[in-house]
């Protein structure tokens, strides 16, 4: 597909899935890959609601067998085929090394690092199938800044996340030659449901939500939907060269080193 035919109808013709598609990043990316033309599936452990015109699968990504028949499902409503993976649930944790359980620890990287495992490997054929079909499928994995740059309260999160990084170049690696692409989106910290529980939860939420936005250099936090038009731009034929890489959505928290606002 040359780039002006894929301009004129983005993702005319192809199949998404989504998970953590019910809210939050994975809400903004299910609706936006909808709205360039794409048919498109969501696997939640909530249904989405009817009035976001999207297929709704119900999966946990920790059960295997679970994300085999919720994947299926999907597949067989998107008219048997899938195009693009998007792995996007997973789960945020806060607390330092001493702070957290073995258990804890087994329970956030179950979820953001084998549940990716899970879903992709549940995928792979009908992906494999896209490629031999129409020329590429893509996968995108979102990661998060927190994989590249050292935060505090964030070490078993960081840890998943740098996990996700490393595992998406793996990735890209084992199947290039398949004419599947793997990609990863970096956000910033994004204002998600997730976020908005964090500032709930602190003891000045106004004074939290403004630290927040202060330590990434534009000032405030991302928004989903941002993060959405990055995660298209890897999923979408436009991207068709793009491959093992990482693109950060994080308000120039990763690379910008600013001197501190003058008092004058």
């Amino acid at each position: 597909m040359s780039e002006r035919e894929a301009a004129a109808g983005e993702f005319d013709g192809l199949s998404a899935l989504v998970t953590g598609g019910a809210s939050g990043i994975g809400l903004a990316t299910a609706q936006l890959l909808a709205g360039r033309g794409a048919r498109v599936a969501v696997l939640d452990r909530d249904q989405v609601e009817e009035k976001h015109g999207l297929v709704s699968v119900v999966a946990d990504v920790t059960d295997d067998a679970a994300v085999q028949h919720a994947v299926g499902e999907a597949v067989a409503a998107l008219g048997d085929q899938l195009d693009v993976l998007v792995n996007n649930a997973g789960i945020g944790a806060a607390g330092t090394v001493a702070d957290n359980s073995d258990e804890e620890w087994h329970r956030v990287l179950d979820i953001n690092v084998v549940g990716m495992v899970r879903v992709s490997r549940a995928a792979l054929p009908h992906l494999r199938r896209a490629a031999a079909d129409r020329g590429q499928a893509a996968i995108v994995n979102t990661c998060s800044v927190a994989a590249v740059a050292g935060l505090p309260q964030r070490v078993l999160y960081s840890a998943s996340k740098g996990a996700v990084y490393a595992l998406t170049l793996a990735m890209a690696a084992d199947h290039v030659r398949e004419g599947i692409r793997v990609n990863c989106v970096v956000p910033g910290t994004a204002d998600t449901p997730w976020i908005g529980r964090l500032l709930d939860a602190a003891d000045d939420p106004v004074a939290e939500r403004a630290a927040l936005n202060a330590r990434q250099p534009m000032g405030r936090l991302v928004s989903a939907d941002e993060v959405a038009g990055a995660i298209a731009y890897l999923a979408s034929p436009l991207a068709s060269a793009t491959t093992g890489m990482s693109l950060a959505v994080d308000a120039g928290m990763s690379g910008l080193r600013l001197r501190p606002p003058s008092n004058s």
